[in-house]
């Protein structure tokens, strides 16, 4: 094994720091590794070091990273057709994965806008429910995380995110906090919150949410949340937009995090996990609220150039077909109880503060930002890759990681929080 990251890695970091733009990638003598391959759960850096994911490189290798399937299907479409005309000659495989969509979606969601990254996929639907209800204003939550192009950045419930750009935002949104598991009374506060939200404007035509937060913490909502915003918008005809781009696919124990309450927003946002790394995502809605665009009239008035590109569709199809012909949602509900037994010795180390979360999709914050990062730099030094979102180091490996590889990972978690150096 060579050191961490290696000589290949260092150069590839100084070749990056001359040629891409500043602000995109984070390079430290220490971080980060250039990854070369990678295999179901592992990883094989430019430098021949193999390493346990614990990320799913952001939840999107949901079926194990070059899942043969998958793969297969990618090339089989790549030397067919590789791209199509979107929105004017479309692939006859787009039908097919639209199809599929309205199969697996929760309630009656069964019309799609196939887009090619999450971001896209909040903006078609919050255009969607402007041309529903007229009503441009929007009820987000604090610490929820929607993506950060211009127009998804105005629902973003991150400050870091926002300030840089404040002056470009149309204020818009309204946030309100977040509920947590933990604290009941937070469910009430957060109701409330609501009510005085829609006193303050009365253009509020969008509620957009996360079923669990993701990179806002790995935030668990209290029982009965998602019920209660289903109430709140039906009372008051506002459009549900439910952002599964991360929780959806079998992450959190069901095929999608919302139905844990059997809870059908107006609209689905979806990506990621969809097509287990390939670029395209889609936004999911009923009928009656997606037929609030117009027809067609040769030109579309929301699209784009790789919109329903045919190998996304065929690696949608494909990852799909695997989370069902391998019951992955209830794989992961075993899994979800084991990796949560193990993960609540946590609380005992004095930096821990919490431990949450459901499913594949588990946070454990820490007393600063810095003993999270400590954790992730030395576990990366021990072969496993974890992410960090602030004071949160968040595990989401893929939905197939074999057992011994989980229990690998986390015993490099505890022997590195039984470390003085970071405990």
């Amino acid at each position: 094994m060579s050191t961490i990251p290696g000589p290949r890695s260092h150069q590839l970091g100084e070749s990056l720091r001359k040629w891409e733009s500043r602000g995109v990638t984070y390079l430290a003598s220490d971080f980060p590794i250039f990854w070369q391959s990678a295999q179901g759960s592992r990883v094989v850096d430019a430098d021949g070091n193999t390493y346990i994911d614990f990320t799913a490189a952001f939840g999107a290798a949901s079926v194990g990273h070059s899942n043969a399937v998958v793969v297969s299907a990618i090339q089989e479409q790549a030397a067919a057709l590789m791209h199509a005309m979107g929105d004017v000659h479309p692939p006859a495989i787009r039908v097919r994965l639209l199809e599929k969509l309205a199969q697996i979606a929760p309630g009656d969601l069964s019309k799609t806008y196939l887009c090619s990254t999450g971001s896209e996929a909040i903006e078609a639907a919050l255009k969607t429910a402007l041309l529903c209800n007229g009503k441009p204003g929007v009820i987000a939550f604090n610490g929820c995380y929607h993506g950060l192009s211009l127009g998804a950045l105005e629902v973003c419930g991150l400050p870091r995110f926002r300030q840089p750009f404040a002056d470009a935002l149309k204020g818009r949104t309204l946030f309100v906090d977040y509920p947590c598991r933990e604290r009941s009374e937070s469910l009430v506060r957060a109701v409330a919150a609501l009510s005085h939200a829609l006193a303050r404007r009365k253009d509020i035509g969008a509620l957009v949410v996360e079923p669990i937060l993701g990179r806002g913490g790995v935030i668990v909502p209290p029982d009965g949340f998602l019920r209660e915003l289903r109430h709140f918008c039906d009372e008051h005809r506002i459009v549900l937009i439910f952002d599964e781009i991360l929780t959806g696919f079998g992450r959190t124990g069901t095929f999608f995090a919302s139905q844990h309450e059997s809870v059908v927003p107006d609209v689905l946002c979806l990506g990621k996990a969809i097509a287990n790394g390939f670029p395209i995502s889609a936004a999911v809605g009923k009928p009656q609220i997606m037929d609030a665009w117009p027809p067609s009239q040769g030109e579309a008035l929301h699209t784009s150039t790789y919109l329903g590109n045919p190998m996304g569709c065929a690696a949608a199809l494909a990852t799909i077909g695997q989370i069902e012909h391998l019951d992955l949602p209830r794989a992961v509900q075993g899994m979800g109880a084991t990796l949560e037994t193990r993960l609540q010795a946590l609380r005992q180390h004095r930096q821990v503060i919490d431990v949450r979360g459901r499913g594949l999709l588990w946070g454990i914050e820490f007393d600063s930002a810095g003993s999270a990062e400590s954790l992730v730099r030395r576990a990366l030094s021990r072969g496993l890759i974890l992410s960090q979102q602030g004071t949160v180091v968040s595990i989401t490996p893929p939905l197939t990681i074999e057992t011994d590889l989980l229990e690998s990972g986390l015993n490099i978690v505890f022997s590195l929080l039984e470390d003085p150096v970071i405990a």
